[in-house]
């Protein structure tokens, strides 16, 4: 993902701390602008601005953690595709002009996404070195992509959907699964985008599945740990 960070200025001066607050608990809750704007008595790009500028600091934060991101034990694979509906006629996985992603979540911790073009072993295998220790337990459905993971050390557990399988005791990947449900349920509020757009809205996602417990409290460390960048 190519992204470019910018910081808006937000200057706080014109509303108050109680409003600018009453904004940041709508921005975690996932409010839209508009409704936002009508929760704070503020004018709706008022709203736009300062969500933008929180998105910016998020972004900002999901490629610092991504710097730092490398998973041991317990991790679901899987990739998804994103975008148009397919083209009748068009079939094989990913078909048409959708974006695909690859994703790596940790039971019980974090999700790891990235942009790929293809669903190849040349493409993800790669990735998975780069980002999960070997000797990890790794779980994935049956795509013939993951096979080679086994040759470089990882016990790999496989899920066969082709074959109506989709849990076997701790053979699954719902995590993986559900974050992609997560994903794709929130980007249809946005109703299109461009493909510029989508890193930032998938990175935004990531970020805020990471930190579904404590949303608020760490959007407040971000506005702290990155207040030069805002008149606040």
């Amino acid at each position: 993902m190519d992204i470019k960070i910018k910081y808006g200025v937000v200057k706080r001066r014109r509303i108050s701390r109680d409003k600018f607050y009453t904004l940041v608990r709508c921005f975690c809750v996932d409010c839209n602008a508009l409704q936002a704007a009508e929760i704070c008595g503020v004018n709706r790009n008022t709203a736009q601005r300062y969500f933008a500028h929180f998105r910016s600091l998020i972004i900002a934060e999901a490629w610092e953690e991504r710097e730092k991101y490398q998973i041991g034990n317990g991790v679901e694979v899987d990739e998804s595709y994103f975008g148009p509906r397919r083209v009748r006629g068009k079939r094989g996985r990913g078909a048409g002009r959708k974006v695909i992603v690859f994703g790596l979540l940790k039971r019980s911790g974090k999700v790891f996404t990235q942009v790929i073009s293809r669903a190849s072993q040349a493409e993800i295998l790669p990735i998975v070195r780069q980002t999960v220790k070997s000797g990890s337990d790794i779980y994935s459905d049956g795509w013939r992509s993951y096979d080679a993971l086994g040759i470089y050390g990882y016990n790999h557990k496989k899920v066969k959907h082709e074959d109506n399988e989709f849990a076997d005791g701790e053979r699954h990947i719902n995590g993986i699964e559900s974050f992609w449900s997560y994903t794709k349920r929130r980007l249809a509020k946005f109703n299109g985008f461009t493909r510029e757009q989508f890193g930032r809205f998938l990175l935004e996602s990531e970020w805020r599945f990471n930190h579904r417990e404590d949303t608020q409290k760490q959007l407040r460390k971000l506005l702290k740990k990155y207040k030069k960048s805002a008149v606040i």
